[in-house]
């Protein structure tokens, strides 16, 4: 199972977790953006929108990483534990999904111009992700998981995203259930180490 990704990226780190946790081992593909390398032509073959991360499983490609997410615990899961069948269940666990691509996406909106392209913060994103961590610190109010009372793939997707935005200096401390919640996924998830090590060479890739 061929995985094309770098480990700076939360997206790629979700799926290198979830992969971890299923017992999957992926023959991991790192391609420097940098060198055009999702750019060539035998990449577009696999994935025309060049994007990562990108699973390529027995001829089938996929990318989008909520949905190789799903992929996998689907195909590879010994049980509906990580992404339920029971359609109320099944339904949080897909907004929590589609809520973490907008959150990751306020933080990019925020975050890459002054990291990237040196600009000056925009104080108005910085207080729209603000306000999806508020959401996300209600959700996780009495909760253990982000979604339903078991660890699921939403686990996997927010967890790559939150810690990356506390490596990047976002005051997590106003949200009490987050930090809660991050302490307890760093102990207890396969592949957290991982995810923070690629946490730190994000910051690193950007100074």
């Amino acid at each position: 199972m061929d995985f094309y990704y770098i480990i700076e990226s939360a997206p790629c780190r979700s799926i290198l977790m979830l992969a971890q946790s299923l017992g999957i081992e992926l023959n991991r593909k790192i391609l420097s953006l940098k060198n055009g390398e999702h750019l060539t032509p035998e990449f577009l073959k696999i994935n025309p929108q060049h994007t990562i991360p990108t699973l390529v499983d027995n001829g089938h490609s996929i990318w989008e990483s909520r949905a190789i997410l799903i992929y996998l615990a689907e195909a590879y899961g010994k049980d509906d534990s990580l992404y339920p069948k029971c359609p109320k269940k099944r339904s949080v666990v897909n907004q929590r999904l589609f809520f973490d691509l907008n959150l990751y996406g306020c933080f990019g909106d925020y975050y890459y111009p002054v990291a990237r392209d040196k600009q000056t913060p925009v104080p108005e994103r910085l207080t729209k992700l603000e306000s999806q961590l508020e959401f996300l610190n209600t959700f996780l109010d009495g909760q253990t998981y982000a979604a339903n009372d078991s660890l699921s793939i939403a686990d996997f997707t927010l967890f790559a995203s939150v810690t990356t935005f506390a490596i990047c200096d976002i005051d997590l401390s106003k949200y009490p259930n987050i930090v809660r919640w991050l302490e307890n996924l760093s102990k207890t998830l396969p592949g957290a180490d991982e995810n923070q090590k690629g946490c730190e060479l994000m910051k690193v890739y950007f100074k």
